[in-house]
């Protein structure tokens, strides 16, 4: 499976931005996340969405900031961001798993390469 991320970019506190991940090369079945990682900090769980969308979960940081929904047949996941703070910026991570998701990294198998978003204050 191949994950491609788009969308990223700088915007100031109290922005929005959506990031895209379009997945190819793979069967379906996949649960979806978007993970973070800010400079000298931990890659973190953000959201998950399960093959279907019928059940979302997400970071107490970003609850009701930030939704994860997918489309395209599954094959497309959107995080959409509102409200950023400077505190949001990190590379974001698109990952797949078999099965149900999860907020734990070590559990996901595939990975995108990461798109920068960066909020200013």
């Amino acid at each position: 499976v191949q994950l491609v991320e788009s969308g990223g970019g700088l915007v100031q506190a109290g922005g929005s931005l959506r990031l895209s991940c379009h997945a190819t090369g793979g069967h379906t079945g996949y649960a979806m996340a978007w993970f973070r990682q800010a400079p000298g900090k931990e890659r973190e769980f953000v959201a998950a969405i399960t093959w279907a969308g019928y059940r979302t979960e997400s970071a107490d940081s970003v609850k009701g900031r930030f939704t994860i929904s997918r489309a395209d047949a599954g094959n497309t996941v959107y995080l959409q961001m509102t409200r950023l703070k400077p505190e949001d910026t990190a590379v974001y991570y698109c990952t797949a798993r078999t099965g149900y998701f999860s907020r734990s990294r070590s559990d996901y198998q595939y990975w995108g390469q990461g798109t920068q978003v960066s909020v200013s204050s």
